[in-house]
C-alpha cells in the first residue's frame, strides 16, 4: 500500500506529488492518516529557499492524525496517561528523543542526539514519511503522543504541536505572570497565541507590537490589552508602569532592530525570552554593563519539551472559545493542491493555511 505525499527536493517554490510506500512498522512505532496539516511559517521559509533542510523530506509539522495502526510492542498511553486506540485522533511533539543522551539527560529532548524532527528529515528507506503533507505519518519510537480532545477542530488542534507548544515553553521560561506587564513584539500565530496564554495566566497588561494594523486588531481578539506599532510602544510602557518597565519581553518577529526598540523599556529585574530569530540576521548590540546593573535576565526558546505540548493541548481545549483560534486557518486546500496552498500562504495575510488530504 503506498501513500501520497508532497515532496520538496530542494528547489525553491517547488514541491512534487509522489507515491510513498507505507512504512513496516518497528517495535514502539505508531502509523496515522494524516487529517490536516498547517503551514508554519519555518515551513514557508524552506519551500522558499531561505532555510535549508535535509531533502528530499516531507515538509509540515503541525499535523493532527488518526490512528490507524501500532508496530508489535508500541507504549499505547499518551502524554496525559490515557489509553491510545486505533481511531483515535492523535498529535505529537515535533521531536521525537531517546530519552537517554546528553541532552534528554539534562531536560532539552528537543535537543536530543538521537532526535527525529517531523517535517525536517531526509529521506531513508522506510523512513520517508515523516511530514505532514502527506496522506500518512510515520511516529517513531520515542514520539510523545497527546489525544486531541473530540470539541477541538482541525483549525484549533493542528497548530498545537508547534505554535502553541512553543508559546507554553516561552511562558515557562518568563515566569510569574500574574499582575505583570507584558510585552510581546510581533502578532502572528505565536505572538497572538502569547496573547492569548498571558492574560489567562492573569497578565496585568498585554502590549503586543506589530506594524501591521489588520494584526494588531487581531491581538486585541486574543486578549491583548493594548496593541501598538512600534513607535508607540515606549510611551505606553511608561505610561502604565510609572517609569519602571515592562517586567517581561517576549520576541517572536526575529527581527533585530525590534528587539533593539524594545530591549531598553524593561525594568530592572525584567526577563526577555527570544523566540523569534531563528535564522541568521544581524547582531544585536546589548551593553554587558546595562544587563549586569538592571540585573536582567536573558532566555532563548527553540522548540520544546513533551511536557509543553500537554500544556498547549490543555490550554487549547479549555480555552477555545474565549479566543477566535479557529479563525487563524484561513482556507483549507488538497494535498494535490500543496503548491497552491504554499503561494496563498506567501501572498497572503493569512496567519495560517491547512492542506489535508480530503477536502
Amino acid at each position: 500500500m503506498n501513500s501520497q505525499a508532497a515532496v520538496f527536493e530542494g528547489t525553491a517554490r517547488e514541491v512534487h506529488l509522489r507515491e510513498l510506500s507505507l512504512p513496516d512498522l518497528q517495535s514502539g512505532e505508531t502509523l496515522v492518516r494524516v487529517l490536516g496539516c498547517t503551514l508554519c511559517g519555518s515551513d514557508l521559509h524552506s519551500y522558499e529557499g531561505h532555510r535549508k533542510v535535509p531533502v528530499p523530506t516531507v515538509l509540515g509539522h503541525e499535523i493532527v492524525g488518526e490512528i490507524i495502526s501500532f508496530g508489535e510492542g508500541t507504549p499505547r498511553i499518551d502524554l496525559a496517561g490515557r489509553e491510545l486506540r486505533i481511531g483515535d485522533r492523535v498529535t505529537w511533539a515535533i521531536v521525537a528523543n531517546c530519552g537517554e543522551c546528553f541532552y534528554c539527560q539534562r531536560n532539552l529532548p528537543q535537543k536530543c542526539l538521537q532526535s527525529v524532527k517531523y517535517g525536517h528529515e531526509a529521506f531513508r528507506p522506510g523512513r520517508e514519511l515523516l511530514g505532514g503533507l502527506a496522506e500518512h505519518c510515520l511516529l517513531v519510537r520515542g514520539t510523545a503522543i497527546i489525544r486531541v480532545p473530540e470539541n477541538l477542530p482541525l483549525e484549533v488542534a493542528c497548530p498545537a504541536s508547534c505554535a502553541t507548544s512553543t508559546v507554553a515553553a516561552a511562558l515557562e521560561a518568563a515566569g510569574e505572570l500574574s499582575g505583570r506587564t507584558v510585552g510581546i513584539l510581533g502578532a502572528g500565530m505565536l505572538g497572538l497565541t502569547v496573547c492569548a496564554m498571558s492574560r489567562t495566566a492573569g497578565a496585568a497588561e498585554v502590549l503586543c507590537v506589530d506594524t501591521n494594523e489588520a494584526r494588531r486588531a487581531q491581538a486585541i481578539a486574543f486578549g491583548a490589552t493594548h496593541a501598538l506599532t512600534p513607535d508607540e510602544l515606549a510611551n505606553k510602557v511608561r505610561e502604565l508602569t510609572d517609569g519602571h518597565g515592562l517586567d517581561i519581553l517576549l520576541e517572536f518577529t526575529g527581527s533585530t532592530p525590534a528587539l533593539e526598540n524594545a530591549w531598553p523599556l524593561l525594568r530592572i529585574g525584567g526577563r526577555i525570552v527570544l523566540v523569534g530569530a531563528v535564522f541568521p540576521g544581524p547582531p544585536l548590540s546589548l551593553v554587558p554593563e546595562q544587563i549586569i546593573r538592571r540585573q536582567l535576565t536573558i532566555s532563548g526558546v527553540h522548540n520544546y519539551a513533551p511536557r509543553h505540548l500537554a500544556v498547549a493541548m490543555s490550554f487549547l481545549e479549555h480555552n477555545q472559545e474565549k479566543f477566535p483560534f479557529a479563525s487563524l486557518v484561513a482556507a483549507w486546500r488538497p494535498l494535490a493542491e500543496t503548491a497552491e496552498a504554499f503561494q496563498v500562504a506567501r501572498e497572503s495575510q493569512a496567519v495560517r493555511i491547512g492542506v489535508r488530504a480530503e477536502t
